[in-house]
């Protein structure tokens, strides 16, 4: 049976994460939703990367199989039926044994925050209004590249067989509103990339030092990490795959 990606983006805001849950509103739950009043028919879909509630997205994943051609008009009539903070950007016709997790090779995440006032930015940015020393946190950043096992940055009671993660990029930049941090690799542990972000700007603070925040890491102790960084200031910005992934069907 023909399979396809569906490249979205969406807005977490309003929805309880990106998989689907019982009895709540989610990402997945709102597309396989759309994609039965087009279809006329249950589409059952894989996602490739979790997005926790309120995290948004500029570019996720899914995957499906149909037994009929992709019309012409899918993009433009599945996006009328969808809610209007979920986007269907692109339909792409894969290999039959493509799968848009397993294959995927990085994930890319960005965590925004700013410190002037801003009512334009209060729902996609982290208000943050102390004083940071940014060359600490800076060194904090390349700090993570060094290791391996983020055992301490992954939220308790979360079943995973590996805290392992290979981290491929680690940075803080400015930009006109305030501060962003990138950071890339193989893959994510929940509530890693939030917990990181805290626990660094506690080193911009200069609340713990550099040292400590190795300590923190090496613990492998999740109640030393700082989890109170908001949702909402976090953006899956893309999924990767093998080069020429999408040209081989």
């Amino acid at each position: 049976m023909p399979r396809y990606f569906l490249e979205l983006s969406y807005k977490g805001t309003n929805y309880s994460g990106f998989q689907i849950q019982f009895n709540s509103v989610t990402v997945q739950g709102e597309v396989e939703k759309a994609m039965a009043v087009y279809f006329r028919k249950e589409i059952n879909l894989t996602g490739s990367s979790r997005t926790d509630a309120g995290v948004h997205a500029i570019r996720n994943y899914f995957h499906f199989d149909l037994d009929q051609p992709i019309p012409e008009q899918f993009h433009y009539n599945i996006n009328s039926i969808l809610p209007a903070d979920i986007a269907i950007k692109k339909v792409i016709s894969v290999r039959q044994d493509a799968h848009c997790r397993f294959d995927a090779v990085s994930r890319e995440y960005n965590y925004y925050i700013y410190s002037q006032k801003n009512p334009f930015l209060s729902d996609r940015a982290w208000f943050y209004p102390y004083p940071l020393e940014t060359d600490n946190l800076e060194a904090a950043a390349q700090i993570i590249r060094e290791y391996s096992d983020f055992t301490s940055f992954s939220k308790r009671k979360t079943q995973v067989k590996t805290f392992k993660c290979s981290i491929l990029e680690s940075e803080w930049e400015t930009n006109k509103d305030g501060l962003v941090y990138n950071i890339r690799a193989n893959r994510f542990l929940r509530g890693m990339v939030r917990g990181l972000v805290g626990t660094m700007l506690l080193v911009g603070r200069e609340k713990i030092s550099l040292s400590e925040f190795r300590t923190v890491i090496e613990s492998k102790n999740s109640f030393l990490a700082d989890f109170t960084t908001p949702a909402h200031g976090l953006f899956l910005e893309g999924v990767e795959f093998p080069e020429g992934y999408f040209r081989t069907k």
